[in-house]
């Protein structure tokens, strides 16, 4: 029930953000095209009443015919210019918003849905907006898909326990999705990076020895049975933070900056704080020319809580990734063993 709980927050958060990825996308879309509609009505009202002025003028004859030609004429170019500046600002929020439908960042609606929204917008008018703003800026808060992985290992008093556990066959696994907030209006250096990771957690004594539980303490023991692999996985769900500095720098296009992220160097600190989900312990072994593979799944007197510091370095998406957990892998051990992990980091728009 505690695996099936877990996994069902992750399910709901993962289908929260796309639909709300929809959302944003037909909301935003609607909008500009309401306005768009809205300018073009007021004005058109507008012309027909200054229209029926004239009208009224040249009735009472106080212009002539040929004067009302004229002056009808020059309202009309004259409004036709107010409204195209107007809806020009309207149209450019739309590119922007097609060009990060096109880019992947915001979802849309499923075609076969009904009532759909389609909006339709002049050739002509797109060609010449694309020639001249052909920059387009991210939205303040964006998200990434998350993957880690790399070498995994436990450290005792600052030193680490390469004699205990296998250095390179003891590994991290990390996913999951995170949204990147620019906290300045203005600039582009400081960013809140915050979302949701399943962790994995994967450490392999050496010297064919596996845990066993004695009461309250955790112990490292000597199989009786040669194991071909000794492994100890802990799945955790966390919560990381990070305040990210983004050295990528803003464009400027027709006297406006537009901002990216991932984009050039970048760096991250902070840390996380979750739950542990699982904890399981995997033997494999020949006997009698049999292959066997044990898997034993137990608490192993594992902290249900963990939390910790990362931190990463990097260009683009790809990056250097380490974490430290603060507190020990077992609750109650004579010896507190703390997990440490290095690897690589990729952050996907």
């Amino acid at each position: 029930m505690k695996n099936f709980t877990i996994y069902l927050v992750i399910l709901i958060f993962l289908f929260v953000s796309k639909v709300l990825g929809q959302e944003t996308f037909e909301s935003k879309a609607k909008e500009i095209a309401n306005k768009i509609e809205k300018i073009t009505k007021e004005e058109k009202a507008t012309l027909k009443e200054e229209v029926e002025a004239v009208n009224v003028q040249l009735s009472e004859g106080k212009i002539t015919q040929e004067q009302a030609d004229k002056r009808k004429k020059e309202l009309a170019e004259a409004r036709a210019v107010i409204i195209e500046e107007k809806v020009t600002l309207s149209q450019n929020e739309l590119n922007d918003l097609v060009q990060q439908k096109v880019d992947g960042k915001i979802k849309e609606q499923d075609s076969t849905r009904k009532n759909r929204l389609v909006i339709y917008w002049d050739e002509k008018n797109w060609n010449n907006k694309k020639s001249k703003d052909s920059i387009h800026g991210e939205r303040r808060t964006t998200s990434q898909f998350v993957f880690a992985m790399g070498l995994n290992n436990m450290i005792v008093d600052g030193k680490l326990q390469d004699s205990n556990y296998s250095f390179i066959g003891s590994h991290f696994y990390e996913w999951g999705f995170t949204y990147n907030s620019r906290l300045m209006k203005n600039d582009n250096l400081l960013h809140a990076k915050y979302g949701l990771s399943l962790m994995y957690n994967n450490i392999r004594p050496t010297d064919n020895r596996s845990f066993v539980v004695n009461g309250e303490q955790t112990n490292l023991e000597v199989n009786t049975i040669n194991l071909d692999e000794s492994r100890f996985r802990n799945v955790y769900i966390v919560l990381p933070v990070h305040l990210e500095f983004d050295f990528t720098k803003p464009k400027v296009s027709n006297g406006k900056t537009y901002f990216k992220t991932h984009e050039s160097f970048r760096f991250g600190i902070g840390g996380y704080a979750g739950i542990n989900v699982k904890s399981k312990q995997i033997l494999k072994y020949d006997q009698d020319d049999l292959d066997y593979k044990t898997t034993i799944k137990g608490d192993y007197n594992v902290n249900n809580f963990i939390y910790g510091l990362s931190s990463y370095v990097g260009y683009k998406a790809l990056s250097l990734y380490v974490k430290y957990d603060l507190n020990p892998l077992f609750q109650d051990n004579l010896v507190d063993e703390k997990n440490i992990s290095l690897g690589l980091r990729l952050d996907l728009n």
